[in-house]
């Protein structure tokens, strides 16, 4: 059966995704290490809120296969697809599963960087928002920051790690080398996505803005 090849991951959703995954390492180490590596710990957690907003705003804007419209599954599409009866479109981008993963892996790490900015450590690290709530609601949010969120995460990057090694070893799919190099193999033809020096200055900019909003609200601590 001949092969298409079809630009599926533009270049910044490409760097997004590597960029989140070493953040979270970074984020997981230096939580555990403690002290004076919490500076890297709430660094790296602004690198996060400037990554996932970007991500918010790439998924509206950015290329075909990026775009939450492409991937974010119906009832009806995700029954069709446990029922054994996939589209093409299935197989380019994130297919229902897929994209009930990444919908949860967004939504647990923005609640969780987003608790981080509320929490206080009660030694020498706050969140920069702590001072506009009250103490009680400092506390649950660090509680929540601590340990429910916490544990939701590493449990779905744990889910996301394995269902990469089921595609790999059963399904005889690479997942991982389309997310380095932007490209697929696909039977069926489907259309790319947009991938060019356009849409890489608007990515530029779009991170710009974000990394400023990130910026803008670790100064709210001072």
């Amino acid at each position: 059966m001949p092969q298409h090849t079809v630009r599926i991951w533009d270049l910044p959703t490409r760097l997004f995704h590597w960029l989140l995954a070493s953040s979270i390492v970074g984020l997981v180490i230096t939580a555990k290490v403690g002290g004076n590596a919490m500076v890297w710990h709430f660094r790296l957690g602004y690198v996060v809120l400037a990554l996932v907003a970007f991500r918010l705003v790439w998924g509206l804007v950015g290329g075909r296969w990026s775009r939450f419209a492409s991937f974010v599954p119906t009832p009806a599409r995700l029954l069709n697809y446990l029922r054994g009866n996939p589209r093409p479109q299935d197989k380019a981008g994130h297919n229902p599963l897929g994209a009930l993963s990444v919908l949860a892996l967004l939504g647990v790490t923005a609640a969780q960087v987003s608790s981080g900015l509320f929490t206080d450590d009660e030694i020498a690290f706050s969140g920069p928002l702590t001072r506009f709530v009250s103490g009680e609601v400092v506390s649950q949010f660090t509680t929540y920051h601590k340990e429910v969120g916490q544990c939701l995460l590493l449990g779905l990057v744990a889910l996301h790690l394995l269902a990469i090694v089921f595609y790999a070893l059963v399904r005889k799919e690479r997942i991982v080398r389309p997310m380095v190099q932007g490209d697929k193999q696909l039977p069926d033809a489907v259309p790319p996505s947009l991938d060019s020096l356009g849409t890489r200055a608007l990515a530029i900019a779009l991170a710009g803005a974000c990394a400023a909003l990130a910026w803008w609200v670790s100064s709210l601590g001072g």
